[in-house]
């Protein structure tokens, strides 16, 4: 019998996806700082996350569990 080990992310897919949300309001990135991705989180502040497309991406990304830390490790529920 196998033993199976899943390695999840110590940060919270619904603080993630709150902070993804600030994007909206003209703040895009911050969800990339927690993830402990900077150097995204930097270009996101600057260009506004894309002019908001890249926040609408991210959200679901994150609400559907295909977004990941900078350990390449899923975000805990």
């Amino acid at each position: 019998m196998a033993n199976y080990t899943t390695i999840t992310s110590d940060k919270n897919k619904k603080t993630a996806a709150l902070l993804c949300c600030l994007g909206f309001l003209g703040i895009g990135g911050i969800h990339d700082f927690y993830l402990g991705k900077i150097g995204t989180g930097i270009i996101k502040l600057i260009t506004v996350n894309w002019f908001l497309i890249g926040t609408i991406i991210d959200l679901i990304k994150i609400t559907s569990g295909s977004y990941t830390d900078n350990a390449n490790a899923p975000l805990r529920q």
